[in-house]
């Protein structure tokens, strides 16, 4: 399997299972995935107010929502040629021939056989106990038969392990598929921190700039006998200190955009994103629709999947159980024996057996119990993980919902502390220029800005990524309403 690339992804994972049921495991039908019940004090309503609605059906492709043509295609080609994905993948084709191993045991086992033989007997002492004379024979048998074996699921223990094995398929094909989503979300925040830090570079860059800049106007007044050497010692040390951080912040590039390159199978050369590229972070992402809690349990693929290992370990149980039953065998056989190879076709040298068999298991140490007793247990531990992710994803979204709101307040602010630090850098530079200001003053104005802008590029990077989480939270997009 090649290709996973968007939501044929996600078709052509669903297309396999389909693929099985059709050829040979449609006979067994696993039971509804009902919700599984569990002592969870779930709220009425989101603790924050703004969510998408139930009906609403998750996105899959959430990432176009950010308008970003190059985030689409950076996320479509990691879905098509990440390994750790297609390993994930050829799990569901290991998943679907057990399952299919599973199942065979419900069908009759038939075999063809055909022998052939030549045999010689001694008779010693016969006719006349006693006698010296040995008699011998010699005895040609040809064969061929069809035999077929066949236990009847008196009491559904092999249904039972069939639908174990269909409840397996449906987790690990959902395991696969949140694997998809969570894979797109690290590709897209992977691709908000490579261009953030390209961003940096070149906020770092202006600064390295605007502090030469500085330091040259302060060396010419020194020189006309008009500053003191503290404020050009100020100036050199302040360029130096810009130098040292622009070569942090390519450092950082480079390292974010291996990652990215990772990410997209390609080899991490690091030259996927430079740092004279014109690529910038998406405009922030649109409101929240709000909306009634969405079905969390139904949209998110993690949960099915946990949700599916319970209904497998309850068949397993199921299965146990019922090993303690009697078992019923018929076994039968028909062919020709001759001891002539082409008499093999006459009907004449028929022969047949039918048999049937009802065990009752007595002793065996003790396994059968202790099989219903570790199925009990495995079945108490699947109910509990579900339990544990349930609460894990609602505190998912819960966080993204909250952080949403912070970071947009955080970002407001920011934004605003950025454009007066700008104004108060400007008019700093403009009184020193004039000889009534101090130097100090312009150096702390100007760190300050610079301070201020980079975490507006880190706030921004970070709202992109928590609308990301929100996302992955929820199991997918907004539906219609995004």
């Amino acid at each position: 399997m090649k290709c996973v690339s968007g939501i044929s992804g996600h078709r052509a994972l669903r297309l396999t299972l389909t693929m099985a049921l059709l050829t040979g495991l449609a006979c067994v039908k696993l039971p509804p995935q009902d919700l599984v019940e569990i002592n969870l004090d779930r709220p009425e309503r989101w603790q924050q107010e703004d969510v998408p609605s139930a009906a609403d059906p998750p996105e899959d492709a959430w990432w176009m929502t950010f308008n970003d043509a190059r985030l689409a295609e950076i996320i479509e080609h990691t879905l098509e040629a990440n390994h750790d994905l297609q390993a994930a993948v050829a799990r569901v084709a290991q998943a679907v021939a057990a399952a299919r191993i599973v199942s065979a045991d419900l069908k009759p086992t038939v075999g063809v056989g055909l022998a052939g033989g030549r045999q010689r007997q001694n008779f010693v002492g016969f006719p006349v106990p006693g006698g010296g004379s040995v008699l011998s024979t010699t005895s040609t048998r040809y064969g061929v038969s069809l035999d077929v074996f066949w236990e009847a699921d008196l009491w559904g223990r092999l249904q039972a392990g069939t639908r174990a094995a269909l409840a397996d398929v449906h987790a690990i094909t959902d395991d696969v598929e949140f694997a998809r989503q969570s894979l797109a979300a690290q590709a897209a925040k992977a691709w908000f921190s490579a261009v953030e830090a390209r961003e940096q570079v070149e906020l770092s860059a202006g600064t390295v700039a605007s502090r030469r800049e500085s330091r040259d106007q302060v060396n010419a007044r020194y020189r006309l006998g008009l500053r003191p050497p503290l404020e050009l010692r100020l100036a050199e040390s302040t360029l130096a200190d810009a130098q040292a951080l622009e070569a942090l912040r390519r450092s950082q590039l480079n390292g974010s955009v291996r990652q990215l390159e990772i990410l997209m199978g390609l080899y991490p050369s690091g030259t996927f994103l430079a740092a004279d590229d014109h690529a910038t972070l998406p405009p922030p992402p649109p409101s929240i629709p709000a909306g009634l809690p969405a079905d969390l349990l139904q949209r998110r693929p993690d949960l099915r999947a946990a949700a599916s290992r319970v209904q497998a370990a309850d068949q397993r149980t199921l299965s146990a159980k019922r090993a303690l039953y009697p078992r019923l065998t018929l076994t039968a056989s028909g062919g020709t024996v001759t001891q002539q190879l082409q008499d093999l076709v006459q009907g004449d040298f028929r022969v047949w057996s039918l048999l049937g068999g009802l065990t009752q298991p007595l002793f065996q140490g003790g396994r059968l119990r202790a099989g219903v007793r570790l199925a009990d247990a495995v079945g108490d531990e699947s109910l509990e993980l579900y339990a544990s992710s349930v609460l894990r994803a609602f505190a998912e979204v819960e966080t993204a919902l909250a952080d949403e709101n912070w970071l947009r307040d955080q970002e407001s602010a920011l934004a605003f502390s950025s454009d007066q630090l700008a104004a108060a850098q400007r008019l700093a530079l403009q009184r020193y220029s004039n000889g009534v200001g101090d130097f100090l003053t312009v150096l702390e104005s100007q760190r300050r800005e610079f301070l201020a802008r980079s975490a507006l590029l880190a706030v921004r990077r970070q709202r992109l990524a928590n609308r990301v989480n929100l996302f992955l939270a929820l199991g997918g997009g907004f539906g219609d309403n995004s």
